[in-house]
Formats: structure tokens, sequence, C-alpha cells
């Protein structure tokens, strides 16, 4: 068995069986679209994310070029060139602002953007999106490429909505006979007494948006007492929050890759060890000693071939296309329990996707044009099935 894969569910070709040849000096191009930003609270994870994506893109196969959308929502373009200023700092990295309008379409000739001042419009033949949270990994993006009838990377509308919500995934991964941590819903206007969700969860809990990533809103309880707050906190961010019990456990992450081919591949599985609480935004992307990562997790050959399974299971039960990190945590028990998929996990170049990945014997400029081709051949097919 060669590393990262397992019997069944699609191991790595070897670089010598690949079926794609260098392209000719003469072959155009592949025209690429990379849309990040957004009007999420994970924007500046975004840009961050796609500054990793277009540093690594083959320009020899794609010619890139990057639209940043800002938190107002306003699309503007930059071509092949910075984005950002204020890169040094996660927390002050930002889109620049001298970048002409810009907005998506569809001509005769297929998807096009149009930029204010250029007087043709640009084409395109794939897009990706490096974008976190709402409007961006919930869906919606992915619905509007589909209306230009553009092939487009990762999940499409409805896997990408259903692995949004915390609270829909659960009843998917659930019906299927997933363990997840048992949860209640509370939605904007409702409430539920402190007693009955201590009887209910115990503590300590954690309070989450249905709707964030990036561990964005969410809080560890400890006592009745601190729930009115946290309650508050969550409904920041979204309309239906999620209270849901404490796994103890360790956290174990596994990265899941569409190939071109359609198969899967699930790299070996990764750890994070929080030093705070529990694995929040601030030790993800701000704070140096939040956590301990470790690219691969000490499980021995069983446990690591059993998380992939579920890994590779629940990506096929919640409709995934392309990629998706699947979160779980490893009990004292030896149980597996689905913590959450995200379909869009963090791209920097230190980020654990990416870093399973290489270190299951897929770089990091491998993974970009995996997922592309895939994105590719995902339309070609559907463009069959409709004939």
């Amino acid at each position: 068995m060669k590393p990262g894969g397992f019997a069944g569910w699609g191991n790595r070709p070897d670089a010598s069986s690949s079926t794609h040849q260098p392209p000719s000096m003469e072959k155009p191009r592949i025209r690429v679209l990379l849309l990040c930003g957004g009007q999420s609270t994970e924007h500046e994870i975004s840009l961050e994310s796609c500054r990793s994506v277009a540093a690594a893109v083959d320009r020899e196969r794609f010619q890139p070029f990057v639209v940043g959308i800002t938190r107002e929502g306003v699309w503007q373009y930059y071509g092949d060139e910075d984005f950002a200023d204020e890169v040094d700092d996660p927390t002050k990295i930002h889109l620049r602002p001298d970048a002409p309008l810009c907005y998506p379409g569809r001509s005769a000739q297929g998807a096009v953007l149009y930029v204010e001042g250029m007087d043709a419009a640009i084409p395109f033949d794939v897009a990706f999106p490096v974008l976190h949270g709402i409007h961006g990994e919930d869906g919606t993006v992915q619905g509007l490429f589909d209306m230009f009838g553009v092939p487009y990377v990762g999940c499409d509308y409805a896997s990408s909505a259903n692995c949004m919500d915390k609270d829909i995934t659960k009843i998917l991964l659930n019906s299927a006979g997933f363990r997840t941590a048992y949860a209640l819903v509370l939605r904007r206007g409702e409430s539920l007494t402190e007693d009955y969700v201590e009887e209910r969860l115990g503590m300590p809990l954690f309070v989450k948006p249905a709707r964030t990533g990036s561990s964005v809103g969410i809080s560890k309880v400890k006592t009745a007492a601190d729930l009115s707050a946290a309650l508050k906190e969550a409904f920041r961010y979204d309309d239906k929050v999620l209270l849901e019990e404490c796994i103890a456990g360790r956290e174990i992450e596994c990265g899941v890759l569409e190939m071109p081919d359609q198969t899967l591949f699930v790299a070996h599985p990764g750890e994070v060890v929080p030093h705070d609480e529990f694995y929040s935004y601030a030790a993800k992307y701000l704070n140096e000693d939040g956590a301990t990562v470790k690219v691969e997790a000490d499980l021995d050959e069983e446990e690591s071939e059993e998380v992939k399974r579920l890994a590779a299971k629940a990506f096929h039960v919640l409709g995934c296309k392309g990629m998706a990190r699947i979160d779980f945590f490893l009990s004292a028990q030896g149980d597996w329990v689905l913590n959450e998929v995200n379909t869009i996990p963090g791209f920097t170049s230190i980020s654990l996707y990416p870093q399973m990945m290489k270190n299951s014997g897929i770089p990091y400029a491998e993974l970009i044009t995996n997922l592309i081709e895939n994105a590719l051949t995902r339309h070609q097919n559907a463009s069959v099935l409709l004939k």
C-alpha cells in the first residue's frame, strides 16, 4: 500500500504512470479565476490562503488572475499581481484598495469577467473559490458559478450548504450511522432553562453558531452562569445556535482529495493538541503557542485505516466534491466522533490540510493542479450527462 492511500479508496498514482503529459508551448493556458476575501469573519484568512494558492499555481499550464471581494461585497480585479497589503500581519492584511471594480457574467463563448475600464471582457475556464465562511463556503458562490456554466474547484452548492450548517451536517451523518456530539438547537427568540441544558448536556459544554468556521463565535461553557454570555456571543454571528456536549478526546483531522479521475485519496491523519481550552480562532491564527499541530498523528495502523475509511464515507454521505478536511475526536474508549466537515479548509502554506497532503506524497503545487483538473473533469462529465 502506498503512503497516504488505503485499499478501496484510490491510492495516489505513481508519477511514471500519470496520463498527464507536459503541455506543448502552443497549447493555450487554462484561465483560472482565484476568488478571495469575502464578507465573512474569515476574510483575512481567505486572503492568506489565496496568496499561497496564487504563488503555487503552475503557470506553464494555468493563467491565474485574482478577484478580491471586499467586506462590503464589492468585487475587485487584480490580475496576476499582488492583491493584498500588510501581508506580514494576519490581523491587518487587507485587499489593496486601488483596483478596478468587476463582476462575472456569461457570454456566448462562456464565463467572462467584466472589468471597469477594460473594453473587452476577460474569459475564464475555471473558478477557484478560496473563500471561507458565509457567501463563499456555504453554496452561494458555487450556485453562481453553476448559473454561469463554469467549472469550479471544490464542493457543489448543495454539499457546501449542508456542510456549512452544523445542525444539518449532524442530521445527515447521524442518519448514516456516524456518531456526532449530541446537541440542542436554539433559534433566535427561543430559550431554554439552564437546568434543562445542564441536565441534557452536562458541563462543560460548547455553544456554537450553526454556520461559521474557524471557531468564530464559539465558547466553552463551564458553568450554567456562563451560558447567557456564550449564547449572546454566538447569536452575534448566526440566528441558529448549537449547544453541544463536550467530547473528551484527541482531535484528529483527515484531508480528503478527489483526484482528477474522481477516485478518493485520504492523507495520513494529522492531530491538533490545543494549549488553550479548545482550538479557538486565536489559537488557530493569532497565538503561535495556541496549539501543537502534528502533521502526522500518532495512531496505530488499525486506527489510521479506520478514520480514513470513516472520512471517505462521510465525504460520500454528504455529497462532497473536490476536497474536504474532516475532523474527528478519538475518545479515551477508542470511539470515533465526527466533529465537523470543512469544504474549503485553510490553504496557507502552513495550514494542516496541504501539510497532510504533502506528508502523504502530494506537494502543494501538485495539490492545486489536482484540484483544478478535478473541477474540469467533473464539469465535463456533468455536461455529457446533460446531453
